[in-house]
Formats: structure tokens, C-alpha cells, sequence
């Protein structure tokens, strides 16, 4: 029979998964909701239950559990401290499954999964040195360095949404001001947005407050020639072009990835962002680093890069 892998991606509001075949074919998906589980350890027993019944439906083997999610730590298999779970303090995730299931799991953080999905199933496959960028709710990041995930001392390296490019700028969740992912992410552009309309035109961004728009809407203003939404795609394009200069001095990507709800905006976010992008680069990497979308399919990226976490342990 066929072997397969659990790919679980675990959410704020929900938990995604599924069953995947080494070359990236999703058999067949479900989701619940995550604060059905106000303890963890029950998930594992509920999942076993559905991926025996899955399994058998297909008549496939499952040989793993991959595990992506927010503050994950790759290292020690655990969540740790993530604020938008229901699951407070240090959760032990990774020997929840390993012991529910008697499999091989592994666990880390949600973006860096799917960048190794982007290696095994997107576009960098057969890349071993490139960056990937998440730009949604927050910018999430993976950097593969000699085809490995840079994860650094404690499995917390990669943070690039958390560089500053604002010096006492916009203030974080982290604690700290100024970071890329408060300029560059779906609330970022947004707020930019405002910013503007309030320069600008005081009258219209007072009556606006009560019925504010979120990043698809601005997306369509723009797509529609509102200046001040154009605006606010250059202005975050020419951000995020910047803090990627600097990025590519540490690794040298072949190329970088961007994916994410921002990033379908397509020429809107892109053509802004490379202009800024080779401007500010090194002149021996000028005009030799694409930025490009990622090969994933939104719909498929979560479950994807879990599985091809749990894939890449097994290869080893």
C-alpha cells in the first residue's frame, strides 16, 4: 500500500489537516474548530480516530504526523507561549502525537513549514538557498540556507516580520516599535491607507472610521485607480523591497517567495517592492535575486508544508 503523512496546520480559529502522499497529493482534507480542544492532548485521539477511518477508506499507510503552527518550537516539539491558541504556557504537542499515534511527528513553526512545502512541492524545488515570505494577518518567514531550514540556537531564527525598519515606529505585539510586519501585512496596509486619508482628506477619513475597510477592499480600490489606495501599495512595497535588501545580505537567496493573502495583490505589491528591492541591494546581487509568488496554492500551503515537514524527517 501506498504510504502517506498527517499534515496538521493549527490555527487561531481553526485546525486544518490532512492525508499526503510523498509526491504531494492531498487525498483528502477536513478541519475543526480550535477552541473545541481547550486541551490538547485531545486532539491527537480525535485525528487518530479520522486518519484510521481515511487511511482505510484509501487503503494508504500513514508513516507520520507533521505539525505547523504558530510559535512552534522545531527543537523541543512543543508551542510555546502562542497568543492566539487557547493552549497557555509551554504545550507539549510533538509527544502528545508521537505517543497517541506511535509514529514518527515533528512540529515547528507554521511559515517555516511552509517554506520547506515551497521546497518540495512548489517553486523552489531543487533550490537549496532561498527566502519565503507569508504576508497575511502578520509576515511570516522561512529561510533555507544549503537546503535547510535556518532555525538557529532555539528554533526561534527567521524572524523577519520582526526587523525594524522604523525606528520608535508603529508599536508591535512583540513589545517593540518600528517592526516590518506592522507596515508590511494585511492590518499594515491598511493603516498606511489611513494614514493617508487623514493627511490628505481629514473630512472623508472621519466619516470612514465607522465602516473602515479591510486589505481585500483596498485591493479592490486600487485595482479600481484610487490614488491614495495605490498609495498605500507603493508606499508598502517600497518598505518591503527595503527590509529584502538587507535579508539577502545574510544568505544570498537563489530566489524569494512570497505568498499570503497580501501578495495575491499581484503587480499591485510586487512591481513596488522589486523597484525598492534592487535600489537598495548590494550591487553584486542587483538584478540577480527574483521575488516572485510561491508555487503553493493557498487552499493547499498550510497542510502542504506540514507534510513536507514530516516527509524531510523521514528522508533523513
Amino acid at each position: 500500500m501506498q504510504d502517506v503523512v498527517l499534515g496538521i496546520d493549527i490555527g487561531g480559529t481553526g485546525i486544518k489537516f490532512g492525508l499526503v502522499t510523498r509526491t504531494g497529493e492531498i487525498l483528502v482534507t477536513d478541519k475543526v474548530k480550535t477552541k473545541g480542544y481547550p486541551n490538547p492532548e485531545k486532539l491527537p485521539e480525535d485525528l487518530l480516530k479520522w486518519a484510521t477511518k481515511a487511511c482505510s477508506d484509501h487503503q494508504v499507510t500513514l508513516v507520520g504526523v507533521g505539525i505547523g503552527t504558530p510559535n512552534g518550537n522545531y527543537y523541543k516539539g512543543t508551542i510555546d507561549f502562542a497568543p492566539n491558541l487557547p493552549w497557555k504556557g509551554v504545550v507539549t504537542l510533538k509527544s502528545f502525537f508521537e505517543s497517541t499515534f506511535k509514529l514518527p511527528a515533528a512540529l515547528t513553526n507554521d511559515a517555516k513549514a511552509a517554506a520547506i512545502g515551497e521546497m518540495y512541492f512548489g517553486g523552489a524545488k531543487g533550490m537549496k538557498d532561498f527566502l519565503f515570505i507569508t504576508l497575511g494577518t502578520g509576515l511570516g518567514s522561512g529561510i533555507v540556507v544549503n537546503g535547510q531550514i535556518a532555525y538557529g540556537f532555539d528554533s526561534l531564527a527567521g524572524e523577519v516580520g520582526h526587523t525594524i525598519v522604523y525606528r520608535n515606529g508603529r508599536e508591535c505585539p512583540c513589545g517593540r516599535r518600528g517592526c516590518l510586519e506592522q507596515y508590511v501585512s494585511a492590518p499594515g496596509i491598511v493603516k498606511t491607507y489611513y494614514e493617508l486619508l487623514r493627511s490628505k482628506n481629514l473630512d472623508e477619513f472621519r466619516t470612514s472610521i465607522g465602516n473602515m475597510i479591510d486589505s481585500a477592499e483596498l485591493c479592490k480600490l486600487a485595482e479600481d485607480g484610487d490614488t491614495l489606495a495605490l498609495e498605500a501599495f507603493q508606499k508598502t512595497g517600497e518598505i518591503l523591497g527595503f527590509a529584502l535588501s538587507n535579508s539577502a545580505c545574510y544568505t544570498r537567496p537563489e530566489k524569494i517567495f512570497l505568498f499570503g493573502g497580501l501578495a495575491q495583490a499581484g503587480d499591485l505589491i510586487f512591481k513596488p517592492t522589486i523597484k525598492s528591492f534592487e535600489s537598495y541591494l548590494l550591487p553584486i546581487y542587483q538584478n540577480k535575486i527574483p521575488i516572485v509568488p510561491s508555487g503553493l496554492k493557498e487552499s493547499e500551503a498550510a497542510i502542504l508544508g506540514s507534510a513536507s515537514l514530516i516527509w524531510n524527517e523521514l528522508n533523513k
